[in-house]
């Protein structure tokens, strides 16, 4: 899709030779399974194996290889093949001497490779030469050889139920269960060499999670993570993360996701979680007694949980712990289990993933923020009237009191130019010189709005516009005070401003950051700014047990105000009653709420640019078309039409006003819904409007694939027409002539052009026999 002005200048520096030299669009339709869609495959015969829990799964190629476990009486040490291709089970061929029988051991590939680690052994029921194991067995796929290396020098504590990946051509094991206690410890050997292969001891660095058990962990992005877990008597929901290169743990705060957003899911063991593409996927488990089956999603690049909406079609498994899951291309495969009542399950699901790129809406407008690109207001705060750009069209966006200034300032200036017009007549009839009033100026002249704020500083109020451009603020450093401090202004100013989400986050980013060697500072500085909801946490955090002798003890301790060291010490002798609210917390609106918003008129009276369809106006946002296309972006930077007014079309051709709404929303505010005839003429406004990735092209590809049916294939043919789409003009003849008695009846089928009648008659002669033809002149 292009955008073209009949004023377009040579020097609109966006490429689009990626999409000239192609003639029409490739869809390449085949075989595909619906997004999201969970599906029950055969389950595993009795005569192949056992039903069974706490084994593992690896994928190789295009088969599953389920080993050991137990089916609730024994432990079993069989190894079972599952060909996703046929969905068939058979036994796999072996030879040589397999490990003993065991569960709760792990399981990776390298190479050609399985190689299984540690475990539970013995007899569970008769608890004779019940044990840990710290073995190490290979299986080649090739051969079916199981092999035992024979390792020299340190070997890891023996255990079950720990953790283990490949990474770097090693295989890496980290915490589980020795039979006494749990463990935190790692350790790695490499996997290329088995006659020089040795244990080692990794010094781990960092907040390294706490000693665990029966918790997955998932390679992604070059890190390792670690979900949840039994560690001791207790079951947390704490996210880790350790960095292979650095060899260093990092907790990933969830204190920071702001409430109203999905959480992460609750505290479990027993579950599995896999990486795909940017996402961990979550399945399972134990959680406070129950079985939940829903499957979480957590995407590393965003530090956001979801949860997966199935598709309509889907078969879901039931809830299940000590189950095993691999990935194999682009779907998940679950097997076995502890279901309801202690049954072990012989099951076998699939799960399609999505793998669509991800949405740039936050960063795109990050980058207008950063980048300070067709700035329209200059914000003067403080006392000191520190200046700071920003665009009106996100900031009314976001923010009613803001929006409130900017239109008193421009009615402000409004009235000045007014006046300075009004003072240029009287000296052009006197015979003075005349200048040009300023509301008629070309585009890209206009001078900056300018809006007095007072009771804003300049630092706090760039946090507050970052914000409002990606929802987020940066997590302040851990233990540095004036990080903390600052965006306690950034606090005081959004209660001001009335930024719910935005007070939101604060309050998280700050309780999460107080500690023992700031909180007192904290504590002094929302006493000062009036922020009882902070100075409540703080003075709770003080009287803890485990905090109070520590903090008393400090220099700062002795220095604070009088009333606040009374106010501790009171609050220590005579802790006030737990008040627990039921009023919902307001979180405010997101980004995407406000901009759909905005689209749908909330910023109608804000626009500054003319988008013609077929010489239809549509009024538009210099500022946000930039932001997320790069063809608009070069065309406002180095060439801006002097009518402030663009055409858009697809190509040569006109879009569908249809068609192009769905396109301004996918730019607005990153929607993707549309139906299935507007994708076929978006399909390839990527290419030509230079957004930052494939993504809308992606979900058209996929919107096309799954719904074009009787009902709108004629509307899909005339796009696919239109657009020279003939691999889908293809398929929707291959579906009119299949379906034609329901699509005769359509009354669409009277209003397509004499060429596209032709075409489906062509079609109809072609692939219907003299005995279909002479049936269906019956019907008819």
């Amino acid at each position: 899709m292009t955008c073209k002005s009949t004023k377009v200048a040579p020097s609109v520096d966006f490429d689009h030779s990626c999409s000239d030299s192609v003639e029409y669009l490739t869809l390449n339709f085949g075989p595909f399974e619906t997004v999201h869609r969970w599906r029950r495959l055969p389950p595993c015969d009795e005569f192949v194996g056992a039903r069974r829990s706490k084994h593992t799964v690896v994928a190789y190629r295009d088969a599953i290889y389920v080993f050991g476990g137990d089916n609730g009486k024994n432990m079993l040490n069989d190894l079972l093949r599952f060909d996703v291709k046929d969905c068939s089970w058979c036994r796999a061929f072996t030879t040589g001497t397999p490990p003993a029988p065991r569960y709760h051991h792990s399981a990776v590939v390298y190479g050609s490779s399985m190689f299984v680690f540690g475990g539970y052994t013995g007899d569970i029921y008769s608890n004779s030469n019940l044990k840990n194991k710290n073995d190490l067995f290979e299986y080649k796929f090739a051969t079916g050889q199981w092999t035992e290396w024979k390792v020299e020098g340190s070997l890891p504590v023996a255990r079950s139920a720990h953790g283990a990946t490949v990474y770097n051509d090693k295989l890496w094991i980290f915490a589980g269960y020795d039979g006494n206690a749990r463990l935190n410890d790692m350790w790695t050997i490499s996997l290329q060499d088995r006659e020089h292969a040795c244990w080692e001891e990794i010094d781990q660095s960092g907040e390294i999670p706490p000693s665990c058990c029966n918790f997955p962990v998932a390679v992604c992005r070059d890190k390792m993570f670690v979900f949840s877990g039994q560690s001791g008597a207790k079951i947390t929901n704490n996210l880790f993360q350790f960095e292979f290169k650095g060899r260093m743990w990092t907790r990933i705060p969830t204190e920071h996701l702001l409430r109203g957003s999905p959480p992460p899911p609750q505290r479990r063991y027993g579950h599995t979680m896999v990486a795909f593409d940017r996402h961990l996927y979550v399945f399972g488990g134990a959680a406070d007694n129950t079985l939940p089956n829903e499957l979480h999603c957590y995407d590393v690049d965003s530090q956001t949980w979801e949860v997966i909406q199935p598709s309509l079609d889907s078969e879901m498994p039931s809830g299940r712990l000590f189950h095993a899951a691999a990935v194999i291309q682009d779907a998940m495969y679950i097997f076995g289990g502890t279901v309801d009542n202690n049954v072990r399950s012989g099951e076998m699901y699939r799960f399609q993933f999505s793998s669509y790129p991800k949405c740039t809406l936050h960063e795109d407008y990050g980058k207008l923020w950063e980048n300070r690109q067709f700035c329209d207001v200059e914000f003067i705060l403080g006392e000191r009237e520190e200046r700071v750009l920003g665009h009106i069209a996100i900031v009314t966006a976001r923010c009613q009191w803001l929006r409130k200034k900017i239109l008193q300032a421009r009615d402000r200036q409004k009235q000045r130019t007014k006046r300075e017009s009004s003072e240029e007549s009287d000296e052009g009839a006197a015979g003075g010189p005349r200048d040009i009033p300023a509301g008629n100026r070309p585009s890209g002249t206009q001078p900056l709005l300018e809006v007095s704020i007072r009771e804003a500083e300049a630092q706090p109020f760039e946090v507050l516009m970052q914000f409002l451009y990606t929802d987020k603020i940066q997590y302040p450093r851990r233990g540095h005070v004036q990080d903390v401090l600052l965006i306690m202004d950034v606090y005081k100013l959004a209660l001001s401003f009335k930024l719910s989400r935005l007070e939101q986050l604060c309050v998280q980013y700050i309780e999460a950051s107080v500690d023992l060697q700031n909180v007192l500072s904290v504590c002094e500085n929302a006493n000062k700014l009036q922020l009882d909801q902070l100075k409540e946490h703080c003075l709770n955090f003080v009287v803890k047990e485990s905090h109070f002798n520590q903090v008393i003890m400090t220099k700062e301790f002795e220095h604070l105000s009088t009333p606040l060291i009374v106010e501790i010490v009171r609050r220590k002798q005579h802790p006030p009653p737990r008040v627990y609210s039921d009023q919902p917390v307001d979180i405010g609106t997101s980004l995407v709420q406000d901009m759909k918003a905005y689209l749908e008129g909330g910023g109608l009276e804000f626009c500054d640019i003319i988008l013609l369809l077929d010489g239809h106006p549509r009024p538009a946002h210099k500022a946000i078309l930039a932001a997320r296309s790069s063809y608009f972006e070069a065309m406002f930077r180095s060439f801006m039409p002097e009518d402030g007014q663009v055409n858009i079309s697809i190509g040569e051709m006109v879009p569908s006003k249809q068609a192009f709404e769905s396109m301004l929303r996918y730019i607005y505010y990153g929607d993707v819904n549309m139906p299935p005839e507007d994708s076929l003429y978006l399909f390839a406004a990527p290419y030509y409007y230079g957004f930052s990735n494939n993504r809308l092209q992606a979900y058209c590809k996929q919107n096309l694939e799954m719904n074009v049916t009787v009902e709108n294939v004629l509307q899909i043919l005339e796009a696919a027409d239109k657009t020279q789409a003939l691999d889908m003009k293809k398929h929707c003849l291959h579906i009119i002539v299949h379906q034609f008695i329901k699509v005769s009846k359509l009354p669409n089928l009277r209003s397509l052009s004499q060429l596209l009648l032709l075409d489906i008659i062509e079609s109809l002669a072609t692939h219907i026999s003299d005995k279909q033809c002479a049936e269906m002149g019956s019907d008819i």
